[in-house]
């Protein structure tokens, strides 16, 4: 970053890695240990497709290859595509809640399929699920263009468990990287795979 973007105030956009995905199952296991909340087994990726038939082949390329490693791992869920309100997609993967290891592999691989093919601009965010014994819910969402992560807890009638959130945060402080603005934790209602 040059002289002149310092003093306009321009900053340069975080690189994410997506690597940082596979902080997840360690992650999971502390958030067990501090507040009970244990996978589901599902996670998603929204990302806001394009028109153009390169974007279907990759769209269609990474669903069969889910498919196909749900298959092999013995009667796995195939994975699900759907589209939100606000006309984002949705790849929704699902295993077994003690796979948390499968679920980002599967997640990491959408994503570096979109980033592969060019379509990296397109994507929002990632999101693995979780509930504790009282069904209370709870989503880590990865940020792709901030490369952090928030916790998302929603209550009916979209209102959401700020108190909790923050408690996730400080229980997960050292084993995720954190996005400290959090204006940027923005809701997931009905978000697919929670």
């Amino acid at each position: 970053m040059g002289f002149l973007d310092t003093l306009l105030g321009r900053t340069k956009p975080v690189q994410p890695k997506l690597d940082d995905l596979f902080g997840l199952p360690s992650a999971a296991i502390t958030l067990q240990a501090a507040t009970g909340f244990t996978p589901t087994g599902s996670g998603s990726v929204c990302f806001r497709a394009v028109e153009g038939k390169t974007f279907s082949d990759v769209q269609d390329d990474v669903r069969e290859l889910l498919d196909m490693d749900a298959g092999k791992q013995g009667g796995g869920l195939p994975v699900e595509v759907t589209k939100d309100t606000y006309g984002y997609t949705w790849v929704v993967s699902s295993h077994l809640s003690d796979e948390m290891q499968s679920l980002v592999t599967d997640l990491h691989a959408v994503n570096s399929a979109l980033v592969d093919n060019g379509f990296g601009p397109q994507l929002l965010c990632t999101l693995a699920a979780f509930r504790d014994d009282s069904e209370r819910r709870l989503a880590l969402v990865y940020l792709y263009k901030r490369g952090t992560f928030y916790p998302f807890a929603p209550l009916k009638g979209e209102r959401r468990d700020n108190a909790l959130e923050l408690e996730i945060k400080g229980a997960l402080g050292d084993d995720l990287k954190f996005e400290q603005d959090l204006s940027r934790w923005f809701p997931v209602w009905g978000a697919p795979g929670m």
